[in-house]
């Protein structure tokens, strides 16, 4: 059982008016002299070892972007190996006297020689960051360079490119707000979100690492938003994706290479080495196709009037540049090898490889300073964009979107800033609007669309952090009105309502009301590969001592790869206000819970009273015809609803028992 509690918790915001305190928070393995505390090699190690993908996430943060994402990976591990001390007796010339401990987690709590770990981590975490910092410092005419400033020498990996797994449009946001800081910057955004320590503690730690002035480091990086995205994948050195090198690039070479070899083989005599040259070159004639932008598929303007299949690929082509072909090179070039300085972002489960053949364009045109291209290959919706005025800084969006059907291709999302996004809007739809979903009685608001049906911006789903306003977007076509959301993705968001059989878009305010008390568990499924969210009321619970009717709302998100559905239970009591989250009470991941496999949900709350009183309430839906409780709380109830009188804290297991008499589960 799960008491309902807050799910949101706002960090506050540190200021620098006045250099904290260097003395305060004194590391306790440091002498208290300030004398230098020896680590020894065998501390060091062990730290290193058991820390290692947390001090390789920190220097890859903290190294300069401008390195590129595959070098960055590949220095990261280097400067962390090379961070051990030197020689035996580990009595290391940089004092670790006064430098703060990492923060332990109440879960990495172990037995042992805790202080001794912790020095040992202090230690080589030290020599990363100075050595991190040192590789953003530019070479000098005249001065040896550092080690730091130079490829690595090892780890070496030849004919792949290694980076992160590519997480959202936040996690892309994210990183481009800290390439905007210093590599001091940096460090201080990185050691307050990552390590967790506090102001005095950061400025000791960069002053170690060689950073004299720490104010201005601190200062920007106030500039950006503290995020739990630190430890996301996107910035996880240790979990990778391998891609090929420049291919073409390597074929001339390799072709070079064999030229040289057999000039040098056959010496002056060159009679009789010459010879017909064929097209094909033994290369992938698919392949090629795809690379040439004369050959791209293009749907006739009418064709979903009469096609059979109202999805992507009756969608005509748009856009101003749709006869630009060194876009479409480019773009198509980027997709079959995107470079080191594109961004490639999927959703889960979607493949980033080339297309087999010749794509289908959908839209070219200029929005927002951005050139974009937005492909489709049957299976995947492909966006690329690049600078209006430049190609250097391009991105590559993938997306999964097989198994798309009218009502789930009504729209792709194909611009987005940090505060924004603009809607390619299907050619069958006939109005669009935007709606507050967190305000079931108001009315939406008209979205205009340009001549190509690109919309004007709406809010992106980052703008609703604290979720007082979520926008979503209304389009209606000749079969009704549906109501999309952005989670970050290319494709937005069907929302629905209704039970798992027959769920059904928002037709009416009481669908609207259990959305904008629902709507703010949205985040929860940001860059998951969600294809739709149904909101399912599936029972209404009299409240005891005059307390009012709790609705039990049951929310599951479906992804477009078919795994990884996401469900939460909500209990909802009365509320004076519109919106506002109802308690989670119970969730699980990758379930046939409230969906049509198993249209069934049972789940359990402790609630307190305007009066005092503590109580044990459950619900399942219609299919229940008993539910009991054990342990801490006894008691049973016939019907699918149950009400007991609860202790504080009190732990109890809750099952119920359906119409056909199977035994049934609290959902979990």
């Amino acid at each position: 059982m799960r008491r309902p509690q807050d799910v949101i918790s706002r960090p506050r915001k540190p200021t620098h008016d006045t250099a904290p305190d260097d003395t305060a928070d004194a590391d306790p393995g440091a002498g208290t002299d300030g004398s230098t505390v020896p680590v020894g090699v065998g501390q060091a190690e062990a730290a290193l070892v058991e820390h290692y993908p947390r001090l390789v996430r920190l220097a890859y943060l903290v190294l300069p972007p401008h390195l590129g994402r595959n070098r960055r990976v590949l220095t990261a591990h280097s400067l962390v190996q090379r961070s051990l001390p030197r020689g035996r007796t580990g009595r290391t010339p940089q004092s670790v006297a006064g430098i703060p401990l990492p923060r332990r987690a109440a879960a990495e709590e172990r037995p042992g020689d805790s202080t001794g770990r912790d020095r040992g981590h202090a230690f080589v975490r030290q020599q990363v960051l100075r050595q991190a910092l040192a590789a953003e410092q530019p070479l000098r005419r005249g001065a040896w360079p550092r080690r730091a400033q130079l490829p690595p020498v090892l780890p070496q990996v030849w004919g792949i490119r290694l980076f992160p797994k590519s997480g959202g449009a936040e996690e892309l946001a994210l990183d481009q707000r800290l390439a905007a800081l210093s590599g001091a910057g940096r460090a201080a955004y990185v050691l307050r979100g990552l390590e967790r320590l506090e102001d005095a503690e950061v400025r000791r730690v960069l002053r170690a690492a060689g950073v004299a002035d720490t104010g201005p480091a601190l200062a920007e990086a106030d500039t950006v938003e503290r995020s739990a995205l630190l430890e996301s994948a996107e910035f996880d050195p240790c979990s990778l994706q391998a891609r090929p090198t420049d291919l073409m690039r390597r074929r001339h070479y390799a072709r070079a290479g064999a030229a040289a070899a057999a000039a040098l083989v056959v010496g002056a005599v060159a009679l009789g080495v010459g010879g017909p040259r064929h097209a094909s070159d033994g290369g992938n004639t698919a392949a090629e196709q795809a690379l040439d932008p004369a050959l791209l598929t293009i749907a006739p303007a009418a064709a979903w009037k009469t096609s059979d299949r109202t999805d992507f690929s009756a969608w005509p082509v748009r856009g101003s540049l749709a006869d630009n072909n060194d876009l479409l090179r480019r773009a198509l070039a980027a997709w079959a090898s995107p470079g080191p300085a594109t961004h490639v972002s999927a959703t889960p489960g979607t493949a980033t490889g080339p297309a087999m053949g010749p794509p289908q364009l959908l839209y070219a045109g200029k929005l927002d300073g951005a050139k974009v291209a937005v492909l489709y290959d049957g299976l995947r919706l492909v966006r690329y964009a690049e600078p209006a005025d430049g190609t250097e800084g391009t991105a590559l969006d993938f997306a999964r979107v097989d198994g798309a059907v009218e009502a789930s291709a009504n729209a792709v999302v194909v611009s987005r800033t940090a505060t924004h996004v603009r809607y390619l809007t299907a050619p069958w739809a006939d109005r669009t609007a935007v709606r507050d979903l967190l305000d079931p009685t108001a009315a939406p608001r008209t979205l205009a669309r340009d001549a190509d049906g690109v919309t004007a911006p709406v809010a992106a789903s980052s703008m609703a952090r604290d979720c007082r306003t979520w926008e979503a977007l209304e389009v209606r076509d000749s079969t009704g009105t549906r109501t999309l959301t952005d989670l970050a993705e290319l494709v937005p968001a069907r929302l629905t309502a209704g039970p798992p059989d027959t769920p059904a878009d928002l037709a009416n305010t009481s669908d609207r009301a259990g959305w904008a008390r629902t709507a703010c568990l949205l985040p929860t499924v940001r860059s998951h590969g969600v294809r739709s969210v149904n909101s399912w009321s599936y029972a209404a619970q009299p409240l005891p001592d005059d307390n009012g009717t709790a609705q039990w709302l049951c929310t599951r998100a479906e992804t477009w790869r078919g795994t990884g559905s996401r469900v939460f239970a909500q209990f909802q009591p009365p509320s004076t206000k519109k919106s506002g989250t109802g308690a989670v009470a119970a969730k699980a991941e990758d379930s046939a819970a409230c969906g049509p496999k198993d249209p069934k949900v049972l789940a359990g709350v402790l609630w307190t009273s305007k009066a005092g009183k503590s109580y044990l309430l459950a619900a399942g839906n219609d299919a229940f015809a008993s539910l009991a409780v054990t342990g801490g709380i006894t008691g049973k109830e016939d019907g699918n609803l149950l009400s007991l009188p609860a202790k504080e804290a009190a732990r109890a297991t809750l099952t119920g028992k359906l119409k056909d008499g199977t035994e049934a589960e609290v959902l979990h």
